[in-house]
């Protein structure tokens, strides 16, 4: 047996490979026990409790902690073995570039934890641009914390980031001119977030597309059409395009003309117009006085014109219907008739000699 034992395999006894196992197994049976704890015992002491501090800690403490147990677990593994030097200075610069990732990961979480726990919560309670710009803000935290993490890794095992930045950075500059679309669809998006032109549910018209905003996003915006189609906005077209905020209008203005014959006289046409404006101060949906007018001599008819107003409560499609609907029963049951196009002819007879 302690023959066995001492049987070399990739230069390293077989005793030692099994310690090196031992510690390996014991650090992830160590780790799901310990995972155990923080879901069961840590979490249910912490529910107890009146304040959600100690349940963000938990929350953001379980998985790095777990991690960091394994890390630990692996390289004290290791230390059992020997693969020559070369090996051993590798083995310990990834040994540590992951411990600096543990410790970002764990910073990112609880910062990440206090911006959704405590922050949000806060800003969804008032009025203002803070709810909208917030996951910018989190986002954008979180970038900097895993790109100041990478950075101080890599330096900690004595890469010269300087130098290496230095070294890319035409490659950098590529990068950027190919990102400027994505740059400045985040700018767009906190443009969105900041001005508030519109929001969620809103009804919007930009660049031949009218529909209702469904999502808005860091990079881009999602409306939903008419027509029921999602089309995805990138958020720089808010920057240099019109945007028309359909449901901030107070009202929507409706034009009618009504074409009448030509047979129908000056006292019938007013009392088309008296017909018009009742229809439509009967109608629940609408306010204010409506416009009307006896617009032209048309080819054909006798055309007099109205402007209403749907309230912005109204529906923009069910209130046209019911008027346009009393409007025709109304005018059949006065007799007052709709124009068609109409063509006369003469004919002149031509004498023969």
């Amino acid at each position: 047996m302690e023959s066995f034992l001492h049987y070399t395999l990739f230069g390293n006894p077989l005793e030692e490979w099994l310690i090196a196992l031992l510690f390996f197994v014991g650090s992830v049976v160590l780790a799901k026990v310990l995972y155990a704890i923080f879901g069961r015992i840590f979490k249910t002491l912490a529910a107890r409790t009146t304040s959600r501090l100690d349940d963000v800690l938990i929350d953001s403490l379980e998985e790095p902690i777990v991690f960091a147990i394994v890390i630990i677990g692996i390289w004290k593994g290791y230390d059992h073995l020997d693969f020559g030097d070369a090996t051993q200075l590798w083995m310990q610069r990834i040994f540590r570039i992951l411990i600096a990732i543990n410790i970002t990961w764990l910073i990112v979480r609880l910062i990440d934890a206090v911006i959704t726990e405590y922050l949000m919560p806060k800003a969804e309670k008032r009025e203002g641009s803070l709810e909208h710009i917030l996951p910018v803000i989190r986002q954008t935290i979180k970038v900097i914390v895993w790109t100041l993490g990478i950075v101080l890794a890599l330096n900690n095992v004595g890469y010269d980031v300087g130098a290496l930045l230095a070294g890319v950075g035409i490659g950098g500059l590529a990068l950027a001119m190919a990102a400027k679309d994505f740059v400045a669809n985040i700018f767009g998006g906190i443009t969105v977030f900041v001005d508030k032109p519109f929001k969620v549910g809103d009804r919007i018209q930009i660049a031949g597309l009218d529909g209702f905003v469904t999502e808005v996003g860091i990079r881009s915006t999602r409306i939903r059409t008419l027509q029921g189609r999602i089309i995805t906005i990138p958020n720089f077209k808010f920057t240099d395009t019109p945007v028309e905020n359909v449901s901030v209008e107070p009202a929507r203005r409706v034009k009618v003309t009504l074409g009448l014959t030509y047979n129908t006289s000056a006292e019938r046409l007013r009392e088309a117009q008296k017909l018009m404006r009742d229809v439509v101060l009967d109608h629940p949906s609408t306010e204010d006085e409506p416009q009307i007018w006896f617009e032209e001599f048309g080819a054909f008819s006798l055309n007099v014109s109205m402007f209403y107003f749907i309230a912005k409560e109204g529906d923009l499609t069910s209130v046209p219907n019911d008027i346009n609907l009393a409007l025709l029963d109304r005018f059949n049951a006065a007799g007052l008739e709709f124009a068609f196009p109409t063509q006369t002819l003469y004919h002149q007879s031509i004498d023969k000699a």
